[in-house]
């Protein structure tokens, strides 16, 4: 199921030269595929060809939840980008918050028979737990992976100058409807992690959030339900 985050964390995902750091690869040029796997009603969130020598697919996955088969829905995603792609496939899982973790997050996929040991099939992905990244590297690393730095491991004490420096960074190295796109996603990120009280008050300063119509929709949306919740415990009272 799509979650909020989605549409504003897509466009996070569009400039691949940002991801391939995070994920410790060396950075190439990387064009956009196609990441609709319709032929069985699948779509992984991002796919890139890294035009490195020898190329591949870079396949990345943000996750915020835990399921117990999500191993192997990834591997079903790799296989078909590989039969797709004719290349072999790094898929990656960027774990946004520590309740996306898991067992299956923490060994490989492996298939056997009932009455054989030796695995048929294995697959094997990499996980990215933000929280265990240092702030500092997601700070200094491409702007586009920017607005996961609230998320990594800093203390709510130093969010503010987290913010600040985001807030100098991303006013000076874009402009328009990307700068709003990166403050939005900054901010439903955020709510992996804070409440609404902190995102508020630590976005507070930020021009761009209020202007961003993307972001205002998202308040109202918020305070309307919020009218709605209130007058429906009312008429409970009553």
């Amino acid at each position: 199921m799509p979650q909020p985050y989605d549409s504003a964390t897509k466009f996070l995902l569009d400039n691949p030269a940002d991801w391939l750091p995070l994920v410790h690869r060396p950075v190439a040029e990387a064009t956009p595929l196609n990441s609709d796997l319709s032929t069985i009603t699948a779509s992984a969130d991002k796919l890139f060809r890294v035009h490195s020598e020898p190329p591949y697919v870079l396949h990345l996955e943000l996750q915020s939840t835990y399921q117990t088969r999500m191993a192997e829905r990834f591997m079903m995603y790799n296989v078909l980008i590989h039969y797709r792609e004719q290349l072999p496939v790094l898929s990656v899982v960027v774990l946004l918050r520590p309740e996306a973790d898991g067992t299956c997050m923490r060994e490989p996929v492996r298939l056997h028979l009932p009455d054989e040991s030796e695995s048929y099939l294995r697959f094997r992905f990499e996980v990215v737990r933000l929280w265990e990244i240092p702030v500092e590297q997601i700070l200094s690393g491409g702007i586009h992976t920017l607005p996961l730095a609230p998320l990594c491991r800093v203390s709510r004490s130093e969010l503010p100058s987290v913010i600040e420096r985001m807030r100098v960074r991303i006013g000076s190295e874009v402009s328009g409807n990307a700068e709003h796109l990166l403050w939005t996603a900054t901010y439903l990120l955020m709510g992996m992690r804070y409440n609404p009280e902190e995102i508020e008050e630590s976005l507070k300063g930020v021009r761009a959030m209020r202007e961003s119509i993307t972001y205002q929709a998202i308040l109202n949306e918020g305070r309307t339900e919020g009218r709605a919740e209130g007058r429906t415990e009312g008429e409970l009272r009553a």
